[in-house]
């Protein structure tokens, strides 16, 4: 064997030496998982949606480990404050994020971003499904659907709209219904819904979509209306509310979901023992009732593939909405 050969086989022994040991390591780790307390990030305000839905994840994984899990609320820049804490954390699985989908399709199209949404973000469970509601204020005139896009047109300019966000999903369900239903709405965006909702309920912006959670309250105490909602099934919370695919409208059909994410170089055995944790919480019938109380569903048992396969869809069809609009990121 001349010195050539030996190099070659000594790389080679090299090479499985350092992949029998990084499984190993990998391994170790997971099995050692969580080693201290994990904490979970959430793109959004305290109280708010993301935080409830992860104190929910929270409770689950506390009571199957053993091991205290702390919720901490990184609100802001529409999700990619709590982003940057996860991806500065150590990638140790005891730093996870409760966000929405859209911190994926939407944000990076709609805001300047320094994260790679595919190649930085992990989506490990669907915790929850959702649509967006078309809201009014409580003394418009029209009662359902057919009345409104019939108002709607007898205003001369047509009618205004908030939404939560410049660039998002409430600001892009009003363009596809304005599409479909042959009307002329303007935009005018918020930052956030609580001030969107203020103005609807003042009167002074006369429409909005806006998630359940922040709408059912109002919607429940007659101080907004409620036409329709973009969901494939009626809200249980709101069984009256008819879809718009009921109504003719089943373009706007589209599922939003709020998930638990880890970083994508997470070790693959952390991130199973994880998501196997979180779903056999989320299956029992006191948890999903608690989320369907919040105007949503309890998430599916989709694998991180299938869930990354949903977001790059939903990117596709969110980037094509903006560039319809000739929307620039702010």
């Amino acid at each position: 064997m001349n010195f050539l050969q030996m190099s070659a086989r000594r790389r080679l022994w090299s090479t499985i030496a350092a992949v029998v040991l990084g499984a190993a390591a990998s391994t170790a780790q997971a099995q050692e998982w969580p080693s201290k307390p994990v904490r979970i990030v959430v793109g959004g305000p305290a109280g708010g949606t993301a935080d409830a839905l992860a104190r929910i994840v929270a409770e689950g994984l506390g009571q199957s480990t053993g091991k205290p899990v702390i919720v901490e609320a990184k609100p802001g820049a529409a999700g990619a404050i709590a982003v940057a804490e996860l991806l500065k954390s150590p990638h140790d699985g005891h730093t996870l994020l409760l966000i929405q989908g859209g911190i994926v399709t939407e944000t990076p199209q709609a805001y300047p971003v320094t994260y790679k949404p595919f190649s930085d973000l992990k989506p490990l469970v669907q915790v929850s499904r959702q649509g967006l509601i078309l809201l009014g204020n409580a003394d418009l005139a029209p009662r359902n659907l057919k009345e409104l896009v019939a108002h709607i047109k007898s205003q001369k300019g047509g009618m205004d709209y908030a939404s939560y966000a410049t660039g998002m999903r409430g600001h892009t369900s009003g363009v596809q219904f304005a599409r479909l239903a042959k009307v002329e709405l303007k935009h005018i965006g918020y930052k956030g819904s609580p001030p969107a909702l203020q103005d609807v309920m003042g009167g002074h912006v006369p429409l909005m979509f806006d998630g359940p959670a922040t709408a059912l309250p109002l919607v429940k105490a007659g101080k907004v209306k409620a036409f329709a909602v973009n969901f494939p099934a009626r809200i249980t919370a709101l069984p009256d509310v008819p879809t718009f695919t009921e109504l003719g409208y089943p373009a706007l059909n589209e599922v939003g979901w709020m998930g638990l994410w880890s970083t994508a170089d997470l070790s693959a055995t952390i991130q199973s023992k994880v998501r196997e944790l979180t779903l056999q919480y989320l299956q029992q019938a006191k948890v999903r009732q608690r989320i369907e109380a919040m105007g949503m569903e309890a998430g599916l048992p989709l694998t991180p593939d299938e869930l990354s396969k949903d977001l790059r869809a939903g990117y596709e069809r969110q980037g094509e909405l903006l560039r319809s609009i000739q929307y620039k990121p702010e």
